[in-house]
This record gives C-alpha cells, structure tokens and sequence, in this order.
C-alpha cells in the first residue's frame, strides 16, 4: 500500500509592510526646509541669552547674518551662519558660523542639542587688537591664529582643545614698543577644570625672550596668572635688556639663570 504523502503547501510568504517612517522624515525634513526659507533670520534673536544682543538682521533663519552682535553690552562683530537641516530631525541645531570682528575672523561648525553644545573645526585670526572690547590683551598687538579641534561643553564642564599662536607680539608699555616675537598657548586635554578655570601651557616660537610659563584663567573670577621664568636671547633691544635687569634684580635669578615672573590680569 503506497505511503500516503501529506498535502503540498505552496504559499508565498506575505509581503513585508514598507516602514513608513523614511516618508514622515522626508515630509519633515520638506517642511522644515519651507519654513527655514520663509522665515526671517531676525526670529533667531527670540532664542538669544539674555546677555547676547543682535541687530541688522538679513537672509532666512536657514542661512542669514546679523551684522550687529553685543555680548554684556560689549560690541561682538557680526556673525552668519547656515543651518544643517538633517541635525533637526534629531532634535538639534547645526550650523556653519561665520564670525567677523573688524579684522578677526574666525569659522567653525557648532552643534546644540539637550546634552549640551560644541564647536568642531575652530579656525580663523587676525588682530589682537580688535579684540579688545572683550578685554583681550588690551593695551598689546600683533597678529593671532587660532586653531582648536574642539571647544564642548554642557551644564557641569566644560572642555577645550586646541592652540592659539601669536606673531610680531609688541606691548607699548614693554621695551618702547619693541617686537617682543611670537608665541604659542596651547590648552591640552584636561585643560578645563570643573570650576571652569584652563590652564594652557605659554611658550616662545622664537624672537628677543626665551619663555616658559602656564597661564590659568578663571571665567568665574575674571581672573588670570602667568606663572614662568624668562630669560633674555642675544637679539634683544637695549629698552628691553633694561628692563629685563631690572627684573632680575627684584626677583633674583633661578638656578638655569632664568628670571621667575608672576603676571596677574583680569578682564571685564
């Protein structure tokens, strides 16, 4: 008697369902993009610290500029900037900023979300001079280059990496004005204490003065110390030999000959 066979089944598997999320976020994004258009880069301003103003607005909320900025009343330049569309969908703003300060010019690419903020690729310079109303080397010149892989930080810390360099560095309170040389701070990781004081290491790239020294800086405090030792290089001008002598009579000399040297600023 032949083995019965149980019946065949031939059914295709269903089909799957098509996730209709990727369609949401296209029709988002599409939207997002209409009002970014539509909307004048002035509404950014609702958005501002209190402590930071902006005025002369131009452009969308997409890509615009505000050609007047203040920051505790001091004036800031202008900025641009032109928004990432794909970072609101994840519920943050990006953004490619165009910072001009008379001569100084800095870009970067800043990011916002819950977590916090930071800023990739800060790259830019100019005067120093013309930073002078955040109180930046007031009274002091030259030419600085600023070059910081990161700057991040949210509501507990705060973290920085990168350095700034500064060329042809003259002070008209030093050596009559004398070039002083050229200089680089370097902030390093771990830079930034918890209380937000950084520490960066200060040294020479060549000119009149051998420099080795760390300056702190505290935010909170609106305070700074340069903490090092000089020492005087063969090219240095008679003004600034004098007042290098000078120096080491009060201070005395360690024991590589170099002149220790305590600086304290403060900024507003």
């Amino acid at each position: 008697m032949p083995v019965s066979r149980s019946p065949s089944h031939d059914t295709k598997p269903a089909p799957r369902k098509r996730s209709i999320w990727p369609w949401v976020l296209i029709g988002l994004a599409a939207v997002l993009a209409v009002l970014g258009a539509a909307l004048p880069a002035s509404v950014v301003a609702h958005f501002l610290p209190r402590s930071v103003q902006a005025e002369d607005f131009s452009g969308s909320i997409w890509h615009g500029s505000a050609g007047m900025l203040t920051v505790n009343a001091h004036p800031a330049g202008a900025l641009e900037w032109r928004l990432h569309p794909a970072a609101l969908l994840g519920l943050a703003v990006a953004a490619d900023v165009h910072w001009v300060k008379t001569g100084f010019v800095v870009d970067a690419l800043v990011n916002v979300d819950r977590q916090g903020f930071a800023a990739h690729g800060i790259k830019g310079g100019g005067p120093i001079e013309d930073l002078q109303d955040f109180g930046v080397a007031a009274g002091w010149s030259g030419n600085a280059r600023i070059d910081f892989n990161e700057i991040k930080g949210d509501s507990q810390s705060l973290s920085a990496l990168g350095e700034v360099q500064v060329s042809n560095l003259t002070s008209s309170q030093i050596a009559e004005g004398a070039d002083l040389g050229d200089y680089d701070l370097t902030v390093g990781a771990g830079g930034v204490a918890s209380d937000g004081t950084v520490t960066a290491q200060l040294k020479d790239l060549g000119g009149p003065l051998d420099l080795q020294a760390v300056v702190r800086f505290s935010a909170k405090q609106h305070l700074g110390l340069l903490t090092g030792t000089v020492k005087e290089r063969g090219e240095a001008p008679p003004a600034l030999h004098q007042q290098l002598q000078n120096l080491s009579q009060l201070r005395g000399l360690d024991p590589q000959g170099r002149v220790p040297i305590d600086l304290e600023f403060t900024t507003p």
